[in-house]
């Protein structure tokens, strides 16, 4: 008889959260995407890319620039189908045509689709019920995930009827316009570091968005990092977004940025490992409570150590071989 894997048995019969990789990069020209595109075929898919049609388009070319996100989403370039698009806001009189014109013309669906500067739910979710209404209408498969960018008072005030919304896979903070729609109430220094981690209104913020998307299975992507040269401040606000704030992904928006915060977001070795241990151990006795050294485990804590390992396998840290068998018959090496 087959053991059981996590998935099976630790999740009340249903599906886990999607764990998506640690960083999200962001690129607006053509130059930059290819240059993009290729450093993500050559790290592999540790991070995901996301092509703007917001501001990466200028004034009266929204069109032409759709056009060149469609033509590289399915191409030689777009080898793990981990790209994603920004389009236009709610209010801007092109966002429909950005995603007619991308998935009509992509030879493959974006990996997920990203709303900017929502303001209700209503909003929200016609424009994800439009996505979705295209999408059939074209005969894509699959539905195309959603990621919000939460950046307004209205959108704040809703982070928990968003994060609910079941096309939604990430809501993002927008920590820029954030600042900016306080009007000079909120210093500039609360646009970095540690000013961004240490003003009460901007950390309440960030904290109901990663309640928010850990209370509906979603996932909390930490704002950008403005430092582009030192590249310990990057890795900073990554770790303080990571244990403080419970951010399980962060933009990037230059290539250097890119390493150091899929690094940070990364478990150590020493917890890859001792999931693994009391994984294998817990998958040994059919799931009932364990003991590993002095500790007692049972499914609540299975579920935390499972949760280490499929953030290993997001980030590329090696899993102990042993413990392959978790991830299910296929990761094993067998037929699925």
């Amino acid at each position: 008889m087959r053991a059981l894997t996590p998935a099976e048995v630790l999740f009340d019969g249903e599906a886990p959260p999607t764990v998506l990789p640690a960083c999200d990069h962001y690129a607006g020209s053509e130059k930059l995407m290819l240059k993009s595109l290729a450093l993500q075929q050559e790290l592999g898919a540790v991070f995901d890319i996301t092509l703007d049609c917001e501001d990466g388009a200028q004034v009266g070319r929204e069109a032409e620039h759709a056009e060149l996100v469609a033509s590289l989403l399915g191409s030689e370039h777009d080898r793990f189908g981990r790209v994603g698009v920004r389009i236009h806001d709610f209010n801007h009189a092109h966002w429909r045509d950005d995603v007619r014109l991308i998935l009509r013309a992509a030879k493959r669906a974006p990996a997920f689709i990203t709303l900017p500067k929502i303001r209700n739910v209503p909003d929200a979710a016609e424009m994800c019920a439009f996505i979705e209404a295209t999408r059939r209408e074209l005969g894509i498969a699959q539905p195309v995930p959603v990621q919000l960018l939460i950046e307004t008072h209205g959108a704040l005030t809703r982070v928990f009827d968003l994060a609910a919304l079941p096309a939604v896979e990430s809501l993002s903070f927008g920590l820029m316009d954030f600042v900016s729609a306080h009007d000079g109430a909120i210093p500039d220094t609360a646009m970095r570091s540690p000013g961004q981690f240490d003003h009460p209104l901007v950390r309440r913020a960030k904290l109901e968005i990663a309640a928010a998307c850990h209370a509906h299975g979603k996932t909390p992507s930490h704002n950008v990092t403005t430092e582009v040269r030192d590249m310990s401040v990057v890795a900073g606000d990554a770790r303080r977004a990571r244990d403080e704030f419970a951010f399980t992904r962060m933009w990037s928006i230059h290539p250097a940025q890119i390493r150091p915060i899929v690094d940070a977001f990364a478990p150590r070795t020493d917890e890859v490992t001792l999931a693994a241990e009391i994984l294998l151990a817990a998958q040994a006795a059919d799931w009932g409570p364990t003991r590993h050294g002095d500790t007692l485990h049972d499914r609540a804590s299975y579920r935390y150590y499972w949760s280490v390992l499929r953030r290993a396998r997001a980030t590329g840290q090696p899993v102990p071989d042993e413990a392959a068998p978790l991830f299910g018959p296929a990761a094993a090496g067998a037929a699925p």
